[in-house]
């Protein structure tokens, strides 16, 4: 382990740190997760393009895109009577639309996976594209619901965490694997902490 940790170069740790503090201040609902989210992405590029997991690179693009979208929503979607920009939950219907894409848009990005490393010379063939694409597209999925504060997106955080925990510790990004062993309780607080700040709001709206 300390051989790993001196290797590294201390970018993981980096990348764990502000991993760490983005998702603290997501449980608490506070607005400052979005610069520490941002910063986490950038670190990530990084890390991902090494190990080859292609689906998780390409996902932090998207991510970057959503933390920028989610601290603009959140600071212009205040609400006058609370102050903040409201927590609610996607209705049934929903939710079932969103499952359903979700699904649909795992096996399309595993494809797409496979596929991606025979086009460009010199790529090597994309490491474990099923479950990168399903830690993947379930993250955009949690990771949309987040920027609308929709207290449903620890459900889809929750199964990601689990998986990527895995994932990482097989593909040996050992600080990423317990940043993500870290989170699967952080999903549950999350969740937890959201349902009661969601009464509180409802009980002055």
């Amino acid at each position: 382990m300390l051989s790993y940790v001196s290797g590294m170069g201390g970018l993981e740790l980096v990348g764990l740190i502000f991993g760490l503090l983005a998702v603290i201040f997501l449980v608490k609902a506070r607005i400052i997760t979005w610069p520490f989210g941002i910063a986490y992405v950038l670190v990530s590029f990084v890390i991902f393009w090494q190990a080859r997991l292609y689906g998780d690179f390409i996902l932090h693009i998207i991510f970057l895109i959503l933390n920028i979208y989610g601290w603009y929503e959140w600071v212009h979607g205040k609400s006058e009577k609370i102050g903040e920009y409201p927590i609610t939950h996607s209705d049934t219907k929903t939710s079932v639309i969103q499952l359903v894409c979700s699904i649909i848009g795992i096996w399309i990005f595993a494809k797409f996976l496979i596929w991606l490393p025979t086009q460009f010379e010199g790529m090597e063939a994309a490491s474990l594209p099923y479950w990168d694409s399903t830690t993947s597209v379930l993250s955009i999925t949690g990771m949309w619901l987040t920027a609308k504060k929709r207290i449903d997106n620890w459900y889809y955080w929750f199964v990601v965490d689990v998986l990527a925990t895995g994932i990482y510790f097989h593909k040996g990004i050992y600080f990423y694997a317990l940043l993500y062993g870290i989170y699967i309780s952080f999903a549950v607080w999350g969740y937890l902490t959201w349902r009661k700040l969601q009464q509180q709001q409802l009980a002055i709206l």
